[in-house]
């Protein structure tokens, strides 16, 4: 079987169309079979700046059932330029300690902890400065609130006021007439 008769390369070619803009498909390089029923047709990659990678589509066919596509990636083939390998901040720490031993380096766990008091000194100031009016909403001025004014406690009684509801000309409360303290009329 031929390489570029494959009868997958068009289904290929469909699902590389919808990840990508079919123009950054190459020819079709190699058609492999990684395991039994599955193949693996792999396109060169004409996207700048990805010299050496290919697009690599997944394909399979179940029993006589249309051909379907499994995975669509883009790897790096032979002398790719990729990224280097990963390498933890403590790591990079250590060896930057190592080749530098006359600068002091704050860690990560330095970082953080002389500015807390800094910044709650900060905070007080800037709002030493803000205008008298900014602490105003709807008539209530919040530096007069302290957590214990206003504030009802369990044991003290809330009396609030009940709206009528006026009916045939006689005004009863709108919770039908029963108010607390008083005992119901009928």
């Amino acid at each position: 079987m031929s390489v570029l008769q494959d009868d997958r390369t068009a289904l290929a070619l469909q699902a590389l169309a919808e990840v990508t803009d079919p123009t950054s498909v190459g020819e079709l390089i190699e058609v492999t079979e990684p395991a039994p029923g599955v193949r693996d047709l792999v396109f060169a990659c004409r996207l700048p700046g990805y010299v050496a990678w290919r697009w690599t589509v997944s394909t399979t066919r179940i029993d006589d059932g249309a051909p379907t596509v499994l995975e669509v990636e883009l790897v790096p083939g032979e002398g790719a330029l990729v990224a280097p390998p990963w390498v933890p901040w403590a790591e990079r720490l250590a060896e930057y300690r190592r080749t530098h031993p006359d600068e002091p380096v704050d860690g990560p766990e330095d970082l953080d902890d002389d500015d807390d008091e800094d910044d709650e000194e900060d905070l007080d100031e800037d709002l030493d400065d803000v205008d008298a009016d900014a602490l105003e909403l709807d008539g209530v001025e919040f530096e007069d609130l302290t957590e214990d004014d206003d504030e009802p406690t369990g044991d003290e009684q809330v009396d609030v006021e009940q709206p009528s509801v006026e009916q045939d000309g006689e005004a009863e409360p709108a919770d039908g007439g029963h108010t607390e303290g008083r005992p119901d009329p009928a």
